[in-house]
Parts: C-alpha cells; structure tokens; sequence
C-alpha cells in the first residue's frame, strides 16, 4: 500500500509567514537540536536568520495539516540563490568558508544551496523525495550547470570524523575545474587516515543521509573541511555538475521531466 502524501505541497516561498515558518523550522534544527547560534538568531521568537537570507529563494515543503498561523505548516526548507544574485547579496554563503574562484571563474550557471532541514516528525519517509523533486524542477527551469554548498556534519571534533571525512576525501574528491577549498584559516585536512585505513561501511553509516544523496547523484566534495564553532558542526563542502547526473537519476529527482 502506498502511503497518502496528499497533504504535501513543495513550492517557493510565497508570503512573509512562510518564510517565518521556515526560519522557525531551521531554528528548531539547527539551534534546538543541533546547539547552533549566529549573530542574527532570534532566541525569543526561535527563528534562525542571517544577513543573506533577503537575497535567497526558500524552497518549501508545507503539510497542509499543519497550522500555517502558528507557523507550522512549513516541514522541510532549502534555501536557493542563483549565481546572478551573489554580487547584491556581497557574495555567496559558501565564500565565507570556501575559496570559491574555480567555480566563479568557470563561466556556468551557478546555484548555492545550504541551511537545508526536514522537521523532525518527516525524516525518512516521503518528504526528502518531494524536496528533491521541488529542487529538480527549480534546476530545470534556471537552466542550472553547477550546484554547490556546504554540508555539515554534527560536532567540532575533526578526529572523531576521521572514518567519513577520510572516506569522503579518498572516494568523492571533486576533480580540479570543480574543486573548491577551505579557507586557510579554518582548513582542516580531511586526509586524516589513509585510504587503506578507512572502514567504509563505517564511514558511510557516519555520513549524513543529505551527504549521501548527492554522492549517488554524482556529487563531491571540496578539498578540506570547515570548523565552524558557533554553529557546532563540520563542514564539507558539495559539488554537483548537472551534466554528469545520469538520465535515470536525472528523471527520478524530477518527476520525470528530464
């Protein structure tokens, strides 16, 4: 029996209350669950922003069970910019973490991705496939050739990751024209064990699920990983070329549309 997902609807943000509710849904991941904070998190109203939040399209995913007034209704969120908006916006995201040039220089259609959460109650079953689909479609029609972000993994403690991370580096290390890098300040060597000392079905039960879907897509990571203290987590950063998603994936994550 296939379970009723009806009440799922995936689309933009449209209105000031449905990018409340997504902040309010980050807050309760990121700040909540996973012990994040930034200069411009709201701890009294629980909603996580910062200042790059104006310049981005919220993808959404909204139960339509829940209570849009009590911001709700919003239980899974990716936030999108176009490479085109990067310069209003004082750059990307990511160019605070990643030297991005080999990507910027590039010349191709750009698309950052990041602060990407599923409420609780919707992890594992139907929502990531509405997401993903949401996403897909978005690529499409924006003509998009690069994806990139960072991914993050919970914890500062570089060493206890030595497993994933080492995997990562060994296995799904992006190839030069596509390979961003760390800052210097923050690099941390994701080569922290050789490639015959990694246990892979250890270091792949230790990588987040968001990790591992863009990995089956073709994905990779940049060179080195990110500390990132006030949020609590590590980070490594995504890569994508949409031109190596094989037409299966490709019809699968869109519904059908490529």
């Amino acid at each position: 029996m296939t379970p009723d997902d009806s009440h799922f609807e995936i689309r933009l943000a449209e209105t000031e209350q449905d990018r409340l509710a997504a902040q309010r849904l980050r807050y309760e991941v990121f700040v909540e669950e996973l012990g994040g904070d930034g200069e411009l998190v709201d701890h009294a109203e629980r909603l996580e922003r910062d200042r790059f939040d104006p310049y981005y399209d919220y993808l959404i995913l909204v139960d339509r069970r829940r209570d849009a007034a009590a911001l709700e209704h919003v239980v899974g969120v990716y936030r999108l910019m176009p490479g085109e908006r990067a310069a209003d916006a004082g750059g990307f995201y990511c160019a605070g973490e990643y030297d991005l040039e080999v990507l910027e220089r590039s010349g191709r259609r750009l698309l950052e991705l990041g602060r990407s959460c599923l409420h609780k109650d919707h992890r594992g079953g139907a929502a990531m496939f509405h997401i993903w689909n949401g996403l897909g479609r978005y690529i499409l029609e924006r003509e998009i050739e690069v994806l990139f972000g960072v991914a993050s993994f919970h914890g500062t403690d570089v060493q206890a990751l030595a497993q994933p991370l080492s995997f990562l580096h060994h296995s799904h290390l992006a190839p030069p024209e596509l390979r961003v890098r760390a800052l210097d300040q923050h690099f941390a060597p994701m080569d922290i064990l050789p490639a015959d000392q990694v246990d892979r079905p250890a270091a792949v039960r230790a990588i987040p699920a968001l990790i591992k879907g863009y990995l089956r897509l073709g994905g990779y990571v940049g060179e080195g990983a990110f500390v990132d203290r006030p949020f609590n987590t590590t980070d490594v950063c995504l890569v994508m070329d949409t031109a190596r998603i094989s037409a299966k994936q490709r019809s699968l994550y869109t519904g059908g549309q490529a």
